[in-house]
């Protein structure tokens, strides 16, 4: 009975070792290609996704005056705030602004330079590449180069007029987009 159990113990050790090793070997998948994106907001080459990131919130918009065009108002973009979510569903950061701010769990955070839009679709705010600014603090925002927001639904401008009569007032819009953060390879 002691052979018995001993072997099976060995057995088991050799299994929990085989294992162990396949898993330490694996890459993590990204699910995310650039393939299908229009090439102004295409990562350079020489980076390397660091983070995929489901972005669920809302876009402040201001009714105020057109900037350079005398009597006449606009929706002003006033900023986002979102929760920033991990492809399994937990929370990993949140994105709020002005300024555009990415900032992770762990305290670290950046902003960024836009360098391009592209249309994305009716009812849908524009895809968008931005370029980092130095990560502030250390963690999962340290070394990002490069943001990407991709698989965007809602967050445009409200279709209720923005008029010299109700200027000043405040609309909220839902949104979702995907945010890939980027390092150098």
């Amino acid at each position: 009975m002691r052979t018995t159990t001993t072997r099976l113990a060995i057995v088991g050790a050799a299994a929990c070792t085989a294992l162990l090793t396949a898993c330490g070997s694996m890459q993590p998948m990204s699910s995310f290609s650039q393939a299908d994106l229009p090439p102004t907001i295409q990562v350079p080459t020489g980076n390397k996704v660091a983070l995929e990131t489901v972005g669920k919130g809302d876009i402040n918009y201001e009714c105020r005056d057109k900037a350079g065009a005398a009597g006449q108002t606009e929706w002003f973009f006033a900023g986002p705030v979102a929760t920033l979510s991990d492809r399994s569903g937990k929370q990993v950061g949140k994105y709020y602004g002005p300024p555009a701010t990415w900032e992770a769990m762990d305290g670290s955070k950046i902003t960024a330079t836009q360098l391009a839009v592209a249309p994305a679709g009716t009812g849908n705010l524009p895809f968008q590449l931005v370029k980092a600014n130095p990560a502030m603090g250390t963690g999962a925002m340290t070394g990002v180069t490069y943001v990407q927001r991709v698989a965007l639904k809602g967050g445009v401008p409200p279709s209720t007029a923005c008029t010299a009569a109700n200027k000043g007032q405040k609309m909220v819009v839902p949104y979702q987009a995907d945010y890939i953060f980027w390092k150098a390879a």
